[in-house]
C-alpha cells in the first residue's frame, strides 16, 4: 500500500489542536503523528493547505442515505448508503435495521454478509437490529404492526441466522426483555435501551443484565414522570445519574435542542456520548417526500425543517443528516470544543462498539482520516490509508 504523508495539517487529537502537523500512514495504519513536516522521500504526499485532520467520523446508527436504505435489500443500496455517508466524512458505520418482517430482516442479512469486506464506501462496523420489541406509545416513527415483546423461539433462530450483529435495541421493561439482555451478553452483543416507557428504576433494573448504553437520548424516551401522583425519575434521569451508562444523540440541531446538547456533554463527558445521524434515506439529497423503511413496506415521511416527519407532523420519521453536519452543529451552534466534537465522533463511538482499533489520532491505529475545512465541509477522506475523496 505504500507510506503516505498528510502534512501542513491542523490535527485534532483527544484534548487539543496540533498545528502545522504532519501525519505518516503505512500498511493501512496510521505510523507516525508529527508535530511538523519531516520529508519522507518514498511516501506519497498531501498539503492539507492548513484544514483539520482528525480520525474518521463512526456512526453507529443510520438506516440509509443517497436515496437507499439498508432495508431496502439489494447490494446497490446498500453500496449508495456507503458511498453516500462517506461523502461527508464517515469512514465507519453501523447498519441498523428496523422493525420489519423477519423475512425482509434475513433477506438484509445475506446482502450484509455478502458486502460487508467490499461496501464500496465507510466501512461496516458490524450489525446493529433497532426493533422489534418496542413500547408501543414510545415507538416514534417504527411501524406499529410489528411491535411485539421478545420470545426466545423468534430471537434465537434471528441470532443464529447472523454472526454480524453486534447491537440490539429493545424496550427493556418488555416481559422476557431481561433474559434476552443476558442471552446478548452472553454472545457479546450489545444491548440498548430504546423505545422504552421505562423509569429510572428500570433502568438501573436493566443494567444490572447490561444494558449499558441509551439509544438516540432524548427521543422515544421518558423524563421526569408521575405514578399515583408521586413524581418518579425517568430513563432521562437515569441517563445523566448514572455512570456507567453511555448515549447517543441526534445532533441535526432539530432532534435535540441546543441546550439540551450542552447540558448533555457537561453532566456526561465525551467519553460517553457518541454523536449518530439515524439518518434516513432522503439523507444527503435535496427531497420534500420519502420513504422510511423499505421501498415495498415502508412509511411515507414528509421532508421538511431539515428533518424527516410523519405525515400528520405529530413526530419525527429519523433524521436527514450526514456526519459532517453532526460535526458542524455540535462545533459552532453548540460550542463544545473541536476535539471533544470529534471525539464524540471517533473514539467514543469505537470504545462502545468495541472497535478498539480505529477512532484515535495515534501510531498503530487504522489510518481512517477525514479531513474538513472551518466550516465542517469535508476536504478529503482516507480509508485504511487509502484516500477515497
Amino acid at each position: 500500500m505504500g507510506k503516505k504523508l498528510i502534512y501542513n495539517a491542523r490535527i485534532v487529537l483527544r484534548d487539543r489542536l496540533l498545528n502545522d502537523g504532519a501525519v505518516l500512514l503505512e500498511d493501512g495504519r496510521i505510523k507516525a503523528v508529527m508535530p511538523s513536516f519531516s520529508d519522507i522521500p518514498e511516501a506519497e504526499k498531501t498539503d492539507a493547505q492548513g484544514n483539520y485532520l482528525s480520525p474518521g467520523f463512526i456512526d453507529i446508527h443510520l438506516h440509509g442515505g443517497g436515496g437507499s436504505e439498508f432495508m431496502d435489500c439489494t447490494g446497490e443500496d446498500c453500496r449508495r448508503v456507503a458511498r453516500a455517508h462517506m461523502e461527508h466524512g464517515t469512514t465507519t458505520m453501523y447498519p441498523t435495521t428496523l422493525a420489519c418482517t423477519n423475512d425482509e430482516l434475513y433477506r438484509f442479512f445475506d446482502i450484509y454478509d455478502a458486502l460487508k469486506n467490499d461496501t464500496g464506501g465507510a466501512r461496516f462496523g458490524g450489525l446493529h437490529l433497532e426493533g422489534p420489541y418496542f413500547a408501543y406509545n414510545f415507538r416514534g416513527a417504527q411501524d406499529p404492526k410489528y411491535l411485539r415483546n421478545p420470545s426466545p423461539e423468534e430471537y434465537m433462530d434471528i441470532l443464529e441466522r447472523a454472526s454480524d450483529i453486534v447491537r440490539w435495541d429493545m424496550a427493556p421493561e418488555l416481559p422476557g426483555a431481561l433474559e434476552f439482555a443476558d442471552e446478548l451478553c452472553r454472545r457479546g452483543i450489545l444491548p440498548s435501551i430504546a423505545h422504552t416507557e421505562a423509569i429510572y428504576s428500570d433502568v438501573v433494573k436493566a443494567f444490572s443484565h447490561g444494558f449499558t448504553h441509551l439509544t438516540h437520548f432524548y427521543s422515544c424516551m421518558n423524563g421526569i414522570t408521575r405514578m399515583n401522583g408521586f413524581r418518579r425519575g425517568g430513563c432521562v434521569e437515569a441517563g445523566y445519574l448514572m455512570d456507567g451508562l453511555t448515549l447517543e444523540l441526534i445532533t441535526d440541531g432539530c432532534h435535540v435542542p441546543v441546550e439540551l446538547l450542552q447540558l448533555t456533554v457537561k453532566i456526561k463527558g465525551p467519553e460517553r456520548v457518541a454523536l449518530i445521524t439515524d439518518s434516513m434515506r432522503a439523507a444527503g439529497q435535496q427531497v420534500s417526500e420519502s420513504t422510511i423503511g423499505s421501498r415495498t413496506n415502508g412509511q411515507h415521511v414528509l421532508i421538511e425543517d431539515g428533518v424527516a416527519k410523519l405525515p400528520d407532523r405529530q413526530a419525527f420519521a429519523g433524521s436527514i443528516a450526514t456526519t459532517d453536519r453532526l460535526l458542524r452543529v455540535m462545533w459552532k451552534s453548540a460550542g463544545v470544543p473541536l476535539w471533544d466534537t470529534v471525539r464524540m465522533m471517533t473514539e467514543t463511538p469505537a470504545r462502545i462498539m468495541g472497535a478498539h482499533d480505529r477512532g484515535v489520532m495515534a501510531p498503530g491505529y487504522d489510518g481512517d482520516l477525514v479531513m474538513f475545512d472551518e466550516n465542517a465541509s469535508i476536504k478529503g477522506v482516507w480509508i485504511k490509508g487509502e484516500r477515497t475523496i
